[in-house]
């Protein structure tokens, strides 16, 4: 599911409200003490960013209270963190031309001061050793914006040193520093598509970008600050948000004030920010950053934000944010003597502080000596303390077994942090072993696996063995509790099943090339074959459409959205409408459902999606959906009557939520018996539940672990062997990570890579998420095995 972004374009600052009447502000300051520092409304909080003086300190003691109470709930009262790291300026060429940048340099003016338009790995490493050499945990990289879409001597540079893109040698270089320094890298990179989030994944405990605010008219506008940067758009940074927050990675933003938005702007950039760690639970902090003119810009006329009118702002975010949020202030931005009223205000972080590298972004701004912050900090009446990139509770979570750290970086990770999370303060950097560089096996080759013992007294090893010779033999309690195994008993289960799966159907790791069209958008026939078309001219071979049409459309906006494919692409296969959807367009027609799916074959229907199944339980299904799902019984009628009539159609499970391992099994059952009766799956497709994408909340959920959806997969795999014969990995769910620990215990598959396009890339339902082939081949090299592009069907493509 798509989140929809609703951005407002608010007054120009000019039609800026002058100050509210006084009793506006004291009433709005009388709901706020009185709700005891619960989240003011969208009109408070916009009146409030207007408190000066007695109303400021007003504001401000409910702001510190919040910070102070999150403290004492976050298990740490009094303290106040910031990180200690290095600043590696990768390159200061970008596409972008924000008019308030001084950090961005066109080529001429680096080739004029004999600087390079990357720097070297030489460099980068000499700055990340001394860093270390300093006692820093962080190496923070920062550059431009894809300059090669810009620049052609960046683009010169990348091929000549062999690097697909900028974003490509970050990776290198967080990789080298990783290696050789300990340091711990902080990617701010700028926009990032979800596959690029997950490549860097590995080599980035953390990553950041700024939204700087929500203001599309800063953006579109001659003369504003965004105006003529494509990555400043709000939306796509937005998106940008989401998609690290799909892909679990620790992720710091904020916004920019005193750029030319306004107050509402202002509250609707922390609303937004509010509104995507409510989603996915992975802004580990918001930057207030005030405006600094930068001399040699286009505003560089333009004045500082006012102190008070800073201090007000960052009280704001942090009643709207809550206690529990992470709140940072820049400590180099604000003078010495006023940096006590931002502690009042409720932060609780300053942030990254170098004792090496000045902040390339504000160099005229020198860092606080380190000891000169614990100073300050203390006369607030707060204790400084150093953190790591990833915050506390974040490490926390990924010791108990949370994925918010890669696995192959984990333990570096957490090898520098306290029991709490801290940073330790014994935890020594240099040059790391070269044995841990590089990606770690996922599991060990079945060839060369050592018997282990199992950690139930042998009784799951007894029933994999029996499994093992008969697995239609096995019981629905055997399933069951093979679907707990853990351990070195889940190794052995995810062994067997790649077992199995290396003799159904080989090593390959196949894919699709498709691309998805959202039916409920409703767009015109005609737009439909334009999209088909660009679809076979990147070389797809299939289209997915999912959702219903439109209900002033009719039952003939199937059929026609069926022509429109085949008319733009007459090779493509059309893989069409779910379940749900085969019986609202039968009504629609007012026919019979077999003369429906006729018609549906005769428009140009292929094969259509086994969505919708998620688990074959009523009460479960109106648990996950509020009771407007299609009930279990009619599901399996519907689907079996698409088999029926010549559509294959693929399977699906939807786990870890509310559903036991018991309700797997027998959804696993029911799937079977479809299969017996019709032979019509041409492929089963768990995916885990994940509350960001559900339609209502679900009380008392889960979110599946990497252990269940391991153990999921294996036990399909051996379930279904001989029925389904080929499992994937859904990696827009899973991720690139989750992908490739399935498709190493039983899943063969990744599905289709999911092209967007450029004729209208927002078309399909999971817009902004594609693989390319290249993110394919070296997910599957790292598993040590091929990959072969398919058909919908299964068979070799040329």
């Amino acid at each position: 599911m798509t989140v929809p972004l609703t951005l407002r374009t608010p007054a120009r600052p000019a039609d800026q409200p002058q100050p509210p009447d006084p009793t506006v502000l004291a009433a709005a300051l009388d709901r706020l003490e009185e709700h005891d520092g619960g989240a003011p409304g969208r009109d408070d909080a916009e009146v409030l960013l207007h408190a000066r003086g007695a109303d400021l300190d007003r504001l401000l003691a409910v702001a510190g209270a919040l910070r102070d109470q999150g403290l004492r709930e976050a298990g740490r009262p009094g303290v106040i963190t910031y990180s200690r790291k290095v600043f590696v300026p990768l390159t200061h060429l970008c596409q972008d031309r924000c008019h308030y940048c001084i950090f961005v340099q066109t080529p001429g003016k680096l080739a004029k001061a004999g600087i390079s338009p990357y720097m070297s790995a030489e460099e980068v490493l000499e700055v990340a050793r001394q860093g270390a050499a300093l006692g820093c945990k962080e190496a923070l990289l920062t550059l431009g914006d894809r300059p090669e879409n810009r620049w052609p001597v960046a683009r010169q540079w990348l091929d000549d040193h062999g690097y697909a893109s900028t974003l490509d040698y970050v990776g290198h270089m967080a990789r080298l520093i990783l290696d050789e320094t300990g340091l711990l890298p902080h990617l701010n990179p700028g926009v990032m598509s979800w596959a690029e989030l997950q490549r860097l994944k590995p080599v980035g405990p953390s990553m950041g970008m700024m939204l700087e605010t929500t203001s599309s008219r800063l953006w579109t506008e001659k003369g504003e600050a965004h105006f003529g940067s494509p990555d400043k758009d709000p939306a796509l940074r937005l998106r940008v948000i989401d998609d690290a927050g799909r892909s679990r990675i620790p992720f710091t933003t904020g916004v920019l004030l005193g750029i030319g938005e306004n107050y509402a702007e202002r509250v609707d950039s922390i609303l937004a920010l509010r509104d995507a760690h409510a989603r996915h639970g992975h802004v580990q902090e918001v930057i207030v950053q005030n405006f600094r003119a930068k001399s040699a810009t286009a505003m560089m006329g333009a004045a500082d934000l006012e102190t008070q009118e800073y201090a007000a702002a960052v009280a704001v975010t942090r009643v709207l944010l809550g206690p529990g949020m992470r709140v940072q202030a820049p400590p180099n931005l604000t003078d010495a003597a006023e940096l006590q009223l931002l502690v009042r205000a409720g932060i609780d972080d300053w942030g990254g502080v170098s004792p090496l590298t000045p902040d390339h972004v504000n160099p005229e701004r020198p860092w606080p000596h380190i000891e000169d912050l614990a100073r300050l900090t203390a006369e607030g009446g707060y204790t400084l303390r150093e953190r790591l990139t990833a915050h506390p509770h974040y490490l926390r979570e990924a010791r108990a077994g949370a994925e918010w750290l890669d696995d192959r970086l984990r333990d570096r990770v957490l090898d520098l942090a306290d029991d709490y999370g801290l940073a330790r303060h014994d935890a020594l950097l240099g040059e790391f072993p070269s044995s841990r560089a590089g990606s770690l096996p996922l599991v060990e080759p079945v060839e060369t696996r050592v018997p282990t013992s199992s950690t139930t007294d042998g009784r799951l090893a007894r029933l994999l063995s029996d499994v093992e010779k008969d697995p239609r033999g096995a019981d629905d309690a055997a399933w069951v509790e093979l679907l707990g195994a853990d351990g070195a008993d889940l190794e052995d289960l995810a062994a067997l099943a790649d077992q199995v799966r290396r003799e159904r159907v080989g090593d390959a790791v196949t894919y699709a090339v498709n691309r998805n069209i959202d039916a409920s958008l409703g767009l015109p026939p005609e737009r439909v074959a334009e999209l088909a078309a660009e679809a076979v001219a990147l070389g797809a071979t299939e289209v997915c459409a999912q959702g219903a049409p439109r209900a002033e459309q009719g039952a003939d906006a199937y059929l026609d959205l069926a022509r429109a494919v085949k008319r733009g692409g007459p090779g493509l296969h059309l893989h069409a409408f779910r379940p749900a959807e085969l019986a609202d367009g039968a009504a629609r027609a007012g026919m019979p459902l077999a003369d429906w799916l006729e018609r549906l074959r005769e428009a140009g229907v292929d094969t259509v999606p086994g969505t919708g199944a998620r688990i074959l339980d009523d009460r479960i299904r109106g648990l996950l959906t509020g009771g407007t799902d299609i009930p279990a019984e009619r599901w399996t009628e519907l689907v079996t009557a698409a088999h029926t009539a010549g559509l294959r159609s693929t399977a699906t499970i939807v786990y870890g939520h509310v559903e036991s391992a018991r309700d797997q099994v027998r959804h696993l059952r029911a799937l079977a018996r479809v299969q017996d009766a019709t032979g019509g799956f041409t492929e089963l497709i768990p995916m885990p539940w994940l509350p960001s994408e559900s339609p209502v909340p679900v009380a008392g959920a889960r979110t599946a672990t990497p252990r269940e959806s391991r153990a999921l997969h294996a036990v399909a795999r051996l379930m279904l062997a001989g029925r389904i014969d080929h499992v994937q990995a859904a990696w827009t769910k899973l991720g690139m990570r989750g992908a490739q620990r399935v498709l190493a215990g039983g899943a063969d598959d990744l599905g289709g890579v999911l092209l967007d396009g450029v004729l209208d890339p927002d078309a399909g339902p999971e817009q902004g998420r594609e693989l390319t082939v290249a993110d394919v081949t070296r997910l599957a090299a790292e598993l040590g095995r091929p990959v072969r592009q398919r058909t919908t069907t299964y068979e070799q493509v040329g």
